[in-house]
């Protein structure tokens, strides 16, 4: 299979997952991904070229793309560009779904484009900036952005094509969901292909062919993705950080740290501060 599921987790002190683009010095391909939440890629300065089912559309300085829940996608950045990314949870949208647990948006062009980005550069800017009650300034930008998607965005009718690709990428992220809700808890492959009523061997090659990559990796990831948080967001110490989030010791959260870090924990909040 060509594509992997993505990770995704809300900012701290947000509802959202909003960064700057990670290919911002150019030079930069991100293969095929998906993922279930709805993405934003809004580009203030410079050129991407975005790849959605094999078809390219191009972005340049004031443009953005909407990337839907289980869309299958790429990112070329060749050049220098200044991109801001909004990753918004699939649920926000539940009392606005068309069918089968699923809404879509356009990627065609709308009038109201110059208010979007005229939104994520504030949100951003003030998010960057971190004044005094910069939370609910943000988060009320962040509510007019989803008023004018469901408003004007959302696609009220959609194919059987699309509607057959989203339901089997569909299932794998309802299964990623409940792992990342219980990540904490002793969660075998087996109790959770009990769960949802596969064999583990089918889930394990599930999780394999979809998401490219192993039951146990994918949970360690997910173990990890909440103690680097915590790790850099409090004063808790490395073993309590790794009984709080699942790991067997805390011995096994500074080897996965260093795994994917370079360092062990204790060195990398050091840095930080």
């Amino acid at each position: 299979m060509e594509f992997c599921h993505e990770l995704i987790m809300p900012n701290k002190d947000l509802p959202f997952k909003m960064f700057l683009f990670e290919g911002a010095c150019g030079n930069y391909f991100r293969d095929k991904h998906w993922h279930r939440s709805v993405e934003i890629f809004a580009v203030f300065e410079g050129h991407l070229d975005f790849y959605l089912n094999n078809e390219v559309y191009p972005l340049y300085s004031g443009e953005f793309m909407l990337v839907n829940s289980n869309e299958i996608h790429s990112i070329d950045a060749g050049s220098r560009n200044y991109t801001v990314v909004l990753q918004i949870p699939l649920k926000t949208f539940e009392k606005y779904y068309t069918a089968e647990q699923f809404i879509r948006f356009t990627h065609g062009r709308c009038e109201q484009d110059t208010e979007i980005m005229g939104l994520i550069r504030d949100m951003y800017t003030t998010y960057c900036e971190k004044q005094y009650g910069y939370e609910m300034k943000v988060v009320s930008r962040y509510y007019m952005l989803l008023y004018l998607l469901v408003s004007l965005y959302r696609e009220k009718e959609v194919t059987s094509d699309v509607l057959k690709q989203n339901k089997k990428l569909g299932g794998l992220s309802m299964i990623t969901n409940y792992i990342k809700e219980n990540y904490k808890a002793d969660l075998s492959l087996e109790s959770l292909a009990e769960i949802f009523g596969y064999s583990p061997a089918y889930l394990s090659k599930m999780l394999k062919r979809y998401a490219g990559i192993n039951y146990k990796a994918y949970l360690q990831n997910v173990r990890l993705e909440h103690a680097y948080q915590e790790l850099v967001n409090s004063e808790q110490t490395i073993s309590s950080i790794a009984m709080e989030h699942g790991f067997a010791s805390s011995k096994a959260f500074t080897r996965a740290f260093q795994g994917k870090y370079g360092m062990p924990p204790s060195k990398y909040r050091g840095k930080r501060n």
